[in-house]
């Protein structure tokens, strides 16, 4: 199964610079002053490069949470009891959490996968993809072989593809497990050189006590585990979980089917940067939402070269900022689509030439 993801891998192209070029050159025409939508621009331009398409919409949009337990939190590394990831899954599927409630205002449809529970729980609207409950403890051994990895990958890979067949025009990759910001930071430390001080947050909440605990434990499972910095699979089998091997998975099929992704926080930060080490091909299809709270995150957004759009103060996970995002991306998407050019609103433009020479504006008339 690895050689198969390998070989997706090396089919995955970079963004269409002709298409962006145009994008760039249509963005120059409209009857504003240059670079004066700031951001709204570049995410239009950036969606050229991905569909090769100078207009584009954003109307159908998916989110696809990779739901699984970690065996670390048997080291009190999280306040909250892992019972919590089966509750939470099922309460998506009834759109009463965070995200799933933020989903149902923006009519973004959900796709909810089972990488592991530990939990058992009864309801429908999940799609079973389980490799068993939960990985084991990281602090004492790897969380999972290197077989079962790849096949997490390829799960989010695959997902991605179904979302591409159903016409999906940009897809969030959330998640659901409880201890998983525990494993996000050993990922992160081994991916970047970082140490279990620089990436470790409260997660969910932590006292001062296990909050020094928690970083104990990510420094012992780096240890104990050696995870081999350059080699993005083998950091996730021995510090990683099924939902961030998954989720991992997700950011590279979008890459094949050339759609937007739409990254949420710390956890979907770490595996957008274990594909883009896989893959660097892969950064091009990438949306930041927001800059996260978790302290990690913003090391994690560095390694990408890449900024949040959203600033909100927001740490819940679950992929609650990609409906939040799907809406900016709208916006970017109207500016590109209908704003009128100087010479449909018959402006002269002559009066900006001077601006446009100004250093700072790479947008040529």
């Amino acid at each position: 199964m690895e050689s198969k993801l390998r070989e997706i891998i090396k089919s995955i192209s970079a963004a269409d610079a002709a298409a962006v070029k145009a994008a760039e050159e249509r963005q120059a025409k409209l009857a504003k002053p240059p670079g004066s939508l700031g951001v709204l621009e570049d995410i239009s331009v950036k969606l050229a490069g991905i569909t090769g398409q100078v207009k584009n919409k954003v109307d159908n949009t998916r989110i696809l949470v990779f739901a699984a337990d970690n065996g670390v939190v048997s080291e009190g590394v999280s306040c909250t009891p892992q019972s919590v990831t089966a509750s939470q899954v099922m309460n998506m599927t009834r759109h009463k959490t965070g995200m799933s409630t933020l989903a149902k205002e923006f009519g973004c449809s959900i796709e909810i996968y089972d990488m592991g529970i530990a939990t058992p729980y009864n309801g429908t609207g999940i799609i079973n993809r389980s490799l068993g409950a939960g990985t084991a403890n990281i602090a004492e051994g790897a969380a999972m072989t290197r077989e079962a990895c790849v096949t997490a990958i390829m799960t989010g890979i695959e997902a991605a593809d179904r979302a591409a067949a159903d016409g999906i025009q940009a897809v969030g990759i959330g998640e659901m497990g409880i201890g998983n910001t525990t494993t996000s930071a050993c990922v992160l430390a081994a991916l970047t050189g970082s140490d279990a001080q620089q990436v470790c947050g409260r997660g969910g909440g932590l006292t001062d006590t296990a909050f020094e605990h928690k970083k104990e434990v990510v420094a012992r499972a780096l240890e104990v585990n050696k995870p081999q910095r350059d080699d993005p699979i083998d950091v996730l089998a021995k510090v990683g979980g099924f939902d961030l091997a998954a989720m991992t998975g997700a950011f590279i099929g979008c890459a094949k089917s050339r759609i937007a992704a739409v990254v949420d926080g710390y956890i979907s930060t770490v595996a957008a940067l274990c594909a883009v080490r896989l893959c660097p091909a892969v950064r091009d299809y990438i949306f930041l939402s927001h800059a996260s709270f978790e302290v990690g995150c913003r090391i994690a957004q560095e390694a990408l070269d890449l900024k949040p759009c959203l600033l909100l103060g927001m740490r819940l996970g679950e992929g609650s900022g990609c409906p939040i995002m799907f809406q900016v991306m709208r916006a970017a998407c109207s500016i590109i689509c209908d704003m009128a050019s100087f010479e449909e609103a018959a402006i002269n433009d002559s009066y900006l030439e001077e601006i446009r020479r100004i250093d700072g504006f790479t947008v040529k008339k």
